[in-house]
């Protein structure tokens, strides 16, 4: 499931031929709001170098918890803190 970084996962998804960015989306944990988590489709993110962007949102990369397919299988998942 997990390899490399959440950039490298969405580098690969936005980028490789083979993906479809369009069956891809992120869930997030909202700023200042624990356990308040948020759903983003991959083809309306921008990738930057330290963070991401959702139009003119800037959200860093750590707030990443996971990239799901719309088929519910989990390709990236951020490690727990336990």
């Amino acid at each position: 499931m997990r390899k490399g970084s959440v950039k490298e996962a969405l580098v690969k998804i936005k980028y490789d031929p083979r993906e479809e960015e369009g069956d891809y989306y992120i869930l997030i944990e909202h700023r200042g709001a624990y356990g308040d988590v948020k759903k983003i489709p991959v083809d309306m993110i921008e990738l930057g170098h330290g963070y991401f962007f959702v139009g003119e949102t800037q959200i860093p990369y750590h707030r990443i918890l996971q990239i799901v397919r719309k088929d519910g299988k989990i390709v990236w998942e951020k490690r727990s803190r336990d």
